[in-house]
């Protein structure tokens, strides 16, 4: 039926290792299925909406201005950590301590008073990262004897 129509049309269908022949052979395909399967009438379909909702948008209320407490949770976070810092048993508790003292600082600050939560939050991150420090401690002296057992 294809060649036919095609011959009718005086349409050459010479082979070319080309992919736009296929694509445009594909495309008069396709627009010859079109041709008597289209609708040409349409029915209208009537929309209906619902009652339109309304609401109020109340007044956002203002938040606080906290730049001062911020700076002030800064230099109690300082005093504190230098503090710890000058009582640490080693200089390798600098870092852990530190990281301490910026998570008890981020902590604090989404609570409602942070200057009065800070300290004890630092302190009970600090005596975490202290009993830590200590089982790592143990654990490397306890390895350590392991170790000078098998290599003897």
């Amino acid at each position: 039926m294809w060649i036919q129509y095609f011959e009718t049309r005086n349409i050459n269908f010479e082979t070319h290792d080309c992919q736009s022949i296929v694509g445009f052979s594909l495309f008069m395909i396709q627009r010859l299925n079109w041709k008597g399967s289209m609708k040409t009438r349409y029915r209208q379909v009537k929309t209906r909406f619902g009652r339109p909702t309304r609401f109020e948008i109340g007044a956002i209320p203002p938040v606080p201005f906290r730049g001062t407490l911020e700076r002030e949770l800064e230099i109690l976070k300082g005093r504190l950590l230098k503090k710890m810092l000058a009582e640490a048993a080693g200089p390798e508790l600098n870092a852990p301590l530190r990281r301490a003292a910026n998570e008890a600082a981020s902590v604090a600050w989404f609570t409602p008073f942070p200057l009065l939560f800070f300290p004890t939050l630092l302190e009970e991150k600090a005596r975490t990262i202290l009993h830590q420090e200590a089982r790592q401690r143990e654990i490397r002296r306890r390895s350590s004897g392991l170790l000078e057992k098998a290599a003897a």
